[in-house]
This record gives structure tokens, C-alpha cells and sequence, in this order.
């Protein structure tokens, strides 16, 4: 603590430099928002500027860089951009499922469970794409103390009009899009300790002082994002994110959905980081007003509570944020049926009654008034064969073939490594306004070779989530896409065949006991001496 403390008063001696320092600026903010269900989401964006700055060219890879000075943009992660010539890069580590329609659209919207990394890259014949991309992961992997090394040829594909760039591009080289995922990847500590050292601040003060591990990591969902985007106008951004959704209710005595910062997190705000240019809670209020908020907010925008909390601003840090309901005893749960928060609603199954068949089941529910025009993205591990002929697109038990359209599709092929890669269905839905679309095909499952086979094969593989996006609207101008984001649904859990791992236990077993019984009788009759005893009397 006292190490701390040293080390906030030598950064606020030098601020003035550090927010003049090669054009380098840092901003952070706090979203605050109660869910109809009780729950309470919040949004922690950390975001650093290098104004001016440039990706670095591919073609010069091979050529001495230029030395990289950083004063609040986080070196260990620079050096990576700039040793793989990264133009824009995202990567998101989540845990567990977002609920769509009661939750509504994240603030980010890389929600899908596990791992994702997707990467755009200029083209260079010095270094391929590929090379770039197997370097990338592996120092990712090393720097974040996460799996991502298992990201290779059998996870990779290049969806560009699912993940288009977010900044702009760059005309020194065409570009080109990695993306793979891992859903079974796990977060924990170990993944939030790098993630708070790529801070100016740190965790010893502004926002990310409320980040304590104990209580993000309890709650019903959280995930973390990197994100870096190069724009023209701008520069080089990099925007740290973290997301999760509390439970008041859950862990009330008396089942409230009163909640306060220091409930939330069992941490408070001691002071503001002297390095960022602006620092606010935001908190999205209700729509209705039976609520209660402290301490008053001083600036009331749009339905907006905001606190500023940065060491320029006139107003004190507050020691705590709480919103109650004085009038509720107990928040009592929405009864169903209730209206989803988002235009769309997805579902996804896949089922079967063997080993070896199944069919994979897409639900579509457009809950506008309107008709929507969504992009269907499925990436799919070899694991899974997707038979296109059996594809179907029903409406009330009805073929409708006519709402699909743009359909592409990349079976899976061999790589160098006697690996294959994963296959990708893209495709274009027109779904009806207040319907529900179906999707279904057959699939194939996959028979590996025992050595193949995770530890724990008995569990099942995970698959991807399949991804919805909106499309541009120069190519349907006559749906409504502006007021929805990507969609990921839920990742699935598929049986493979699997063979009796066990059997070689019973085996060695049974072979074990008959050799103990055959060398015992053996044993006995060779060294035995059959003698008559007199017993006297």
C-alpha cells in the first residue's frame, strides 16, 4: 500500500508531461444500468489515444523499427502490434451465457462464451498473413495467461463481412482477416492480473480500483475485451473493456434489488487516476421513477445520471453510488410472457438420437414491426459435417425457400499438418415482420481416433456460437438494421462417438489376475513339499 501510495503522488507530479507526451491521451468510464430482471450490468471502458500514430507497414518487417516510446499506452502490448504489423485487432474472453431478450444489446458486443481473437493485416511478401497470425496468438497467449495458442489452422477462417474493419484502412497493402474462437476457455485471475497492468493507473486508483477478482468473477456474467483500431483522423486506439451482470437479488437477505458500489464490488473509489483526461459513472436510469439515487447527480442528460470523477473536476469523489426501491419489500420477477428487449431472438439445438447423425436446428424470431434483413454466420470444427442438400427454411411448418439468399459455403480441407480446417456457412435471412424462422440441416459427426480424444471425452466437445449480424445498407435498404447489433448465440454441446476408454483398464485387470493365478499354482506346486506329519498322542 505504501508502494502505491509513492507511486500515485510521482505520477501526479508528472501529468502535465504525461498528457503531452507524444500526443498519448487516457480516458475511462463506468456504465451503470438496472435490468428489468433484477440484475445489474456495468461497463468499464478504459481507453488510450496515440494521436498521430500509424500501424506499421508489413513490407518493412524485415527492415530495423523505429524505437517506440510510451508514456501511458501500454508497452508490452505495443511491441506485439508493431512486431506482427497489426492494423486492427480484438480479442474477448467471456464467461458464461447473455441473455439477449431480457438484458438487451451489451455495450460491446463480443459476448460469445470462451475465447475469440479476430485480426486484420496487411499482405507482405516478407512474412505471410499465416506467420503473422501463429506469432500473434502465441504472444497473446503469453501475455494474457490464456489458451490461446490452441487457436490454430483448425479453428481459423477469414469471415470479412461478419467482422469487417472498425477504423479505417490503410493503403499500404491489402488486407486480410484471421478470426477463430475457443469456447471452452475458462476466466479467471490469472487472465485480470495482465489485464490491469496494461493500465496507466493500475489498480491502485480511479475506476479500475473496483475491480475486485472475488466479486467479478461471482458474478452471473463477465467477460473482457482488448480492442485496438486504427483511425485516420485520430490515431492508434486501444480500448480495454470488462463487463459483468450482478445478482443483488441473489445475494440480499431480503431479496432487493437495492444496490451501491460498494455491494456491488466490495471496493470504493479512494481517489481518481491523476493520468486521465476524463473519468465519470454513468448510470442509465429506469424508466420508471419509484427509484431512489445518491447522492444526487449533478448532471441529468437524456435519462443519465453522470459523475465526473476526473482531478480536474470541482465535484468530490463520492464515497459510494447507490440506487434503491423504498417502495418494494422484495423485488418480485416479471411474469412471463415478456416482450424481448432486442428486435431479434435466436435460438439453436442440435440433436439426434445416435452417436454418428443429428440435425442442427436454427430459430429465428423477429419481434419488430418491421422486416429484417440479418446475415447468418455459422463456423463449424470438422467435428461437424453440414450437409447443404438437407438444408430447409420453414415458416409455420412451411418451405420458404425464397427467404434465403447469398448462401456460401466452405467445406472443410486438408492442411499440411493432416489437419482440417473448419467449415464456414454464410447466408443472407429476410425474416418477416412478428414470425419466427426456422433453419434446420443434418450433420455428420465425426469419428476420431482415440488419441484425439480430450481427458474427459465422456463430456462432449464444445462448438461456437453461430453469429447474426445486420448488413449494410447499401445492400438492403428496406430492412431495419440500425437498431441492433451481432448477436451470438449460446455455444452447443455436441456427443461424439467415443470409444469404452475404460476397456484397456479391464484388460490390464483381468490379465493381471489371471497371471497372479496361473503363478501362484505354478509357484506352489514347484516349491511345495507334500510330507506326512505324525502327530503323537
Amino acid at each position: 500500500m505504501r508502494r502505491a501510495s509513492v507511486w500515485i503522488f510521482l505520477a501526479s507530479l508528472c501529468a502535465p508531461s504525461f498528457a503531452l507526451y507524444l500526443g498519448e491521451n487516457y480516458r475511462e468510464d463506468l456504465r451503470i444500468q438496472p435490468l428489468r430482471d433484477g440484475r445489474v450490468s456495468t461497463t468499464f471502458s478504459f481507453v488510450t489515444v496515440l494521436e498521430s500514430a500509424v500501424p506499421r507497414n508489413p513490407k518493412a518487417l524485415g527492415q530495423l523499427d523505429e524505437s517506440q516510446h510510451y508514456a501511458l499506452f501500454p508497452l508490452t502490448l505495443g511491441q506485439i502490434l508493431r512486431e506482427y504489423a497489426i492494423t486492427e485487432l480484438h480479442l474477448t474472453l467471456n464467461a458464461g451465457r447473455w441473455n439477449y431478450d431480457n438484458w438487451g444489446h451489451p455495450h460491446e458486443a463480443g459476448v460469445g462464451t470462451g475465447a475469440e481473437l479476430w485480426a486484420w493485416m496487411g499482405a507482405s511478401e516478407v512474412t505471410t498473413v499465416d506467420e503473422r497470425w501463429s506469432g500473434l496468438r502465441n504472444a497473446l497467449s503469453g501475455l494474457f495467461c490464456a489458451s490461446l495458442g490452441s487457436l490454430d489452422s483448425r479453428r481459423t477462417l477469414s469471415p470479412t463481412v461478419a467482422f469487417p474493419l472498425s477504423g479505417s484502412t490503410p493503403t499500404f497493402a491489402p488486407h486480410e482477416l484471421r478470426h477463430a474462437s475457443l469456447p471452452s476457455e475458462n476466466v479467471c485471475t490469472e487472465n485480470l492480473t495482465p489485464f490491469l497492468k496494461l493500465l496507466p493507473c493500475k489498480s491502485y486508483a480511479g475506476l479500475a480500483s473496483l475491480l475486485n477478482p472475488q466479486k467479478v468473477f461471482d458474478a452471473d456474467w463477465h467477460g473482457m475485451g482488448i480492442h485496438v483500431i486504427w483511425k485516420e483522423d485520430t490515431g492508434v486506439e486501444l480500448k480495454l473493456t470488462l463487463q459483468a451482470v450482478f445478482n443483488p437479488v441473489r445475494t440480499s437477505a431480503g431479496k432487493r434489488r437495492d444496490w451501491n458500489l460498494q455491494l456491488l464490488f466490495d471496493r470504493s473509489i479512494e481517489r481518481s487516476c491523476p493520468v486521465a483526461s476524463s473519468s465519470s459513472i454513468t448510470v442509465i436510469l429506469p424508466e420508471h421513477k419509484d427509484y431512489q439515487i445518491i447522492p444526487e447527480y449533478p448532471a441529468h442528460v437524456d435519462g443519465l445520471a453522470i459523475y465526473d470523477l476526473s482531478s480536474s473536476s470541482n465535484f468530490t469523489i463520492p464515497s459510494n453510488i447507490a440506487m434503491s426501491w423504498p417502495s418494494e419489500h422484495s423485488f418480485q420477477y416479471p411474469l412471463p410472457p415478456l416482450i424481448p428487449v432486442t428486435p431479434l431472438s435466436v435460438k439453436r439445438t442440435i440433436h439426434g438420437t445416435t452417436q454418428t447423425r443429428g440435425v442442427l436446428s436454427v430459430s429465428v424470431t423477429n419481434n419488430s414491426p418491421q422486416e429484417i434483413s440479418a446475415g447468418y454466420l455459422e463456423m463449424m470444427p470438422a467435428l461437424l459435417t453440414l450437409w447443404m442438400h438437407t438444408l430447409k427454411v420453414e415458416i409455420n411448418s412451411q418451405i420458404r425457400s425464397d427467404l434465403l439468399s447469398g448462401l456460401k459455403y466452405h467445406p472443410p480441407s486438408p492442411q499440411s499438418n493432416d489437419r482440417l480446417s473448419p467449415s464456414m456457412l454464410q447466408a443472407v435471412l429476410t425474416i418477416p415482420p412478428k414470425t419466427t424462422l426456422k433453419i434446420s440441416m443434418e450433420v455428420n459427426k465425426a469419428f476420431l481416433k482415440y488419441t484425439e480424444h480430450p481427458p474427459d471425452a465422456m463430456r462432449g466437445w464444445d462448438l461456437p456460437g453461430a453469429v447474426f449480424f445486420p448488413l449494410p445498407q447499401s445492400s438492403h435498404n428496406t430492412s431495419s438494421n440500425d437498431d441492433w447489433e451481432r448477436i451470438y448465440t449460446p455455444t452447443l454441446l455436441v456427443d461424439l462417438p467415443t470409444p469404452d476408454f475404460s476397456m484397456p483398464y479391464n484388460v490390464i485387470i483381468l490379465s493381471c489376475t489371471l497371471v497372479t493365478l496361473i503363478f501362484g499354482s505354478i509357484f506352489n506346486l514347484l516349491t511345495r513339499k507334500w510330507v506326512v506329519v505324525e502327530i503323537q498322542e
